[in-house]
């Protein structure tokens, strides 16, 4: 918490952000204010609110911290900066950037609220370093919504790629570097962030669709065409990477493609050794590189899926449940520094420590077990137990009374006639209810 403790004026949100940090690392079924609170031995939610809501600080310079954070604990002169996209499945229509749209959450179109974020892999671990918060047309063309959600009234649409792509340059303009860039085929079909990370001499492997149109040194060609011109010898079977249940071995081929402008540029093949299925990869780097270096970069876009599964389960990511847009940021901000947190303190484990042939490393569940048990968990008395019953019983009855209040309101304008009189039929419809 050092690492943040200046970007509070005050001490109380310093200590008030060190509890809710602590409230996203435990073993809480549910994170959210209310448990969080009640967790830290609070009397009500309203702290923890004030936090994220109207307390000053700024959650960029929060980021900016924890960028510096995971790059110092997991350094790595190979490291890969992984994009990709998870959303979170929502109610109604008032959370900032929520819209009917595809998420690979519930892996269909669902009401859901969709952010973009970088990754930082290395070979000491992985963990988010940015994020940014995707805004579909229908809340940038709507002044008035935005305001409400506490944006700019002119804030204009962007793209997922060019989320990434922004989020990539600033971390790269803050003197930090990654070696490459991978991504999906959202951010390689699209030649913006290629373009981009070109200019700055970054290499990248980015995956693309099948019909993506390449150059070659004899002509244009779709990628799976290619892929069906190559001759048995052209694949090798190399690993993706280690997985749970062992390498993930793929049958693998580079085709060296035709450019004018300086730098070495392939279509990397990926072949399922089952069921044949084909994926698509175009490469670059100022210089030419082995096959075995583009195969593990392509493999190292599994530890986004890896990042957002701890991320979720371990510090309650998905889990808020605020509606504007500061709110937002500064929640999944800390959510990415508590997950950041256990990743570090793993790798340093690794590091000074390994275990034994009988026993696998530490993870991070097992780390955030062994904290929570021995080194903060709360012990509350009865009294506090019984005073939070009460506090929420009183909130939802006061809750439930309103909406019966905006129900009748509702009705009673329906039911009044063009006379400006409530007709009886409506008055014991509305009784009877």
């Amino acid at each position: 918490m050092s690492q943040i403790a200046g970007r509070f004026a005050r001490v109380e949100p310093r200590r008030r952000v060190r509890q809710l940090v602590l409230g996203l690392l435990s073993d809480l079924p549910r994170k959210n204010c209310w448990t969080i609170a009640e967790w830290a031995g609070d009397k009500t939610p309203h702290g923890m609110q004030h936090l994220l809501g109207r307390a000053k600080w700024d959650a960029d310079q929060v980021r900016d911290d924890l960028r510096q954070y995971v790059v110092e604990h997991l350094h790595d002169d190979q490291a890969v900066l992984v994009v990709d996209e998870t959303g979170d499945v929502k109610k109604g229509t008032d959370t900032v950037g929520v819209q009917r749209q595809y998420t690979g959450t519930a892996g269909r179109i669902e009401n859901a609220q969709v952010a973009v974020y970088l990754v930082y892999a290395g070979r000491r671990g992985h963990a988010a370093v940015d994020r940014e918060l995707y805004l579909p047309r229908s809340w940038t063309a709507d002044p008035d919504r935005c305001r409400d959600a506490g944006l700019d009234q002119d804030t204009a649409f962007a793209t997922k790629p060019e989320l990434a792509t922004r989020m990539i340059t600033r971390f790269l303009d803050a003197g930090h570097h990654a070696a490459w860039v991978t991504g999906d085929e959202v951010y390689g079909g699209n030649p913006k962030p290629r373009a981009a990370l070109e200019a700055r001499g970054t290499s990248y492997v980015l995956a693309v669709a099948c019909s993506t149109e390449v150059t070659t040194q004899a002509a244009k060609f779709h990628a799976d065409a290619l892929a069906r011109k190559l001759p048995k010898r052209a694949w090798q079977k190399l690993s993706a990477g280690a997985g749970a249940k062992g390498h993930r071995f793929y049958d693998w081929a580079a085709i060296d493609l035709a450019d004018p402008v300086p730098g070495s540029r392939q279509l990397l093949i990926r072949r399922n050794r089952t069921t044949g299925e084909l994926a698509y990869y175009r490469c670059y780097s100022p210089r030419p590189m082995p096959l075995t270096t583009l195969v593990r970069v392509a493999g190292s876009r599994w530890r986004v899926e890896e990042t957002f599964q701890s991320s979720k389960g371990l510090a309650g990511l998905d889990e808020h449940q605020v509606r504007r847009y500061a709110s937002w940021s500064r929640w999944v901000t800390l959510a990415m520094l508590a997950h950041a947190f256990l990743t570090a303190l793993r790798a340093d484990k690794h590091a000074r420590h390994p275990a034994p042939d009988t026993l696998i490393p530490r993870t991070c569940k097992e780390i955030q077990r062994l904290l929570i048990t021995l080194v903060a968990r709360p012990v509350h008395d009865t009294a506090h137990r019984l005073g939070w019953s009460h506090w929420r019983r009183r909130h939802q009855a006061r809750s439930r009374t309103s909406h019966y209040r905006r129900q009748a309101t509702v009705l009673r304008r329906r039911s009044v006639g063009r006379s400006g009189r409530v007709s009886r039929g409506s008055l014991r419809l509305f009784w009877s209810r």
